[in-house]
């Protein structure tokens, strides 16, 4: 024994010495500079997300050919865009690791409707997608309870659903990424009521009655308010999707035509109830004739407008913010009512810089859209996933708006 360690000593030390008779040049680029390697800019959007192994693919090993498909609430938005660069980089990121290529290379395809409120439009795209039998579907759900007769198809065929953005009601969701809506609501209202002294009128906007993170973010939201601010209170909850309702209600108002009346007509008009006399249908054709010629903001103005001491307005998502703000603004109230809300795309920070909106809560559509990979590689491969990964989000006003580190984290 003692021989063989000898010799195998000696072979060592042979080996070693000759590496050591290298050419000055091969020593030259063996040398460590200190340069560390570069890091992504979008890193930062990354170290958000948590837990953070939902920004790690050293163990995705999925098999030649997997097909993902990522089904987003729009295509167009800031947001939305975000959304999709976070779902390719983690695309090209898994290629790459993995040596894949050509017919080889993961499919990971982002498909949205146009409209973020279509559901009709998203639900085709679903049933487009199980067509082509992905491995798995991972779909921001613009209806909470919408899909399950889809959903149970899926599974049925082996094909398996994680969500993203927002929650849905179906029990087979494998994993869900987004932001913690509850937390981040709150945290916007507590922002909302410091910036008007915790006492005073509030607006509400809500970008839909129908999703989960609207739900969510409006409960929160007058959560707070009640169990912390006693001194506000929420006047007007305003829903997106029910502008043409509101525009509705808005001309008959302003015609003198009681809520009642207008109910009782338009069900007549419907045929729901009794043929509305001659007079009912002229007024009715008056009042769809106002309401055809206001904008989004005519109709804002004139809900706001019945509140003289309203101090504050609050956005749960972008477009619902920036409404708020363009009707304050036109309004002339800018100075005397706070504007406040979610997401921070172009438009949001411009009305930030220009003081037309006093503080975001901005989230990590990157983040969530390359989390939402993760979690759908892992359910390919079944190795577990949890329940819910939080995505992350952060608090932007002018007194930080140019620090580095929130920069990184705008999407414009």
């Amino acid at each position: 024994m003692r021989k063989k360690s000898a010799v195998c000593i000696a072979l060592v030390l042979c080996i070693a010495a000759a590496g050591c008779g290298c050419s000055p040049e091969e020593k030259e680029e063996n040398i460590f500079t200190g340069d560390a390697p570069e890091r992504p800019e979008w890193q930062a959007k990354l170290d958000a997300v948590d837990p953070a192994v939902y920004t790690d693919i050293d163990e995705l090993d999925l098999e030649p050919g997997t097909y993902i498909s990522v089904i987003g609430k729009a295509e167009n938005t800031a947001y939305w865009q975000q959304v999709r660069a976070g779902v390719e980089q983690a695309a090209e990121d898994i290629n790459e690791r993995l040596g894949y290529g050509g017919a080889d290379e993961i499919r990971v395809v982002y498909n949205a409707p146009s409209d973020g409120e279509n559901i009709d439009e998203q639900v085709n795209i679903l049933d487009e997608e199980m067509s082509r039998y992905p491995d798995v579907i991972a779909i921001a759900s613009i209806d909470e309870n919408a899909s399950s007769v889809q959903f149970d198809l899926a599974i049925e065929n082996g094909i398996q659903i994680v969500a993203f953005d927002s929650g849905n009601s179906y029990q087979g969701i494998q994993c869900t990424c987004m932001t913690d809506n509850t937390a981040a609501a709150k945290t916007g209202a507590a922002r909302l009521c410091e910036a008007i002294g915790d006492s005073g009128e509030l607006a509400l906007f809500v970008h839909d009655s129908v999703s989960g993170n609207a739900r969510e973010r409006a409960e929160a939201f007058k959560q707070e308010i009640i169990d912390s601010h006693p001194g506000v209170t929420v006047a007007e909850t305003i829903y997106l999707d029910q502008m043409d309702q509101l525009k509705r209600q808005a001309a008959a108002e302003e015609l003198g035509v009681s809520a009642e009346e207008l109910e009782q007509w338009s069900e007549a008009a419907s045929g729901l109830n009794d043929e509305p006399g001659e007079e009912a249908k002229i007024r009715l054709e008056d009042i769809d004739a106002i309401a055809a010629g206001m904008s989004d903001e005519d109709a804002v103005s004139f809900y706001l407008g019945k509140h003289p001491d309203l101090k504050g307005c609050f956005g749960v998502n972008d477009e619902s913010v920036l409404l708020a703000a363009r009707a304050v603004s036109e309004m002339e109230r800018i100075d005397s009512v706070a504007v406040m809300g979610f997401d921070a795309g172009k438009e949001q920070i411009s009305a930030l810089e220009d003081g037309s909106i006093d503080g975001l809560v901005v989230q990590n559509p990157f983040g969530m859209g390359y989390a939402t990979v993760v979690a759908a590689a892992r359910t390919a491969l079944e190795i577990g996933n949890e329940a819910v990964v939080d995505t992350g989000y952060t608090w932007v006003d002018p007194s930080n708006l140019e620090n580095e580190n929130i920069q990184t984290m705008l999407y414009e």
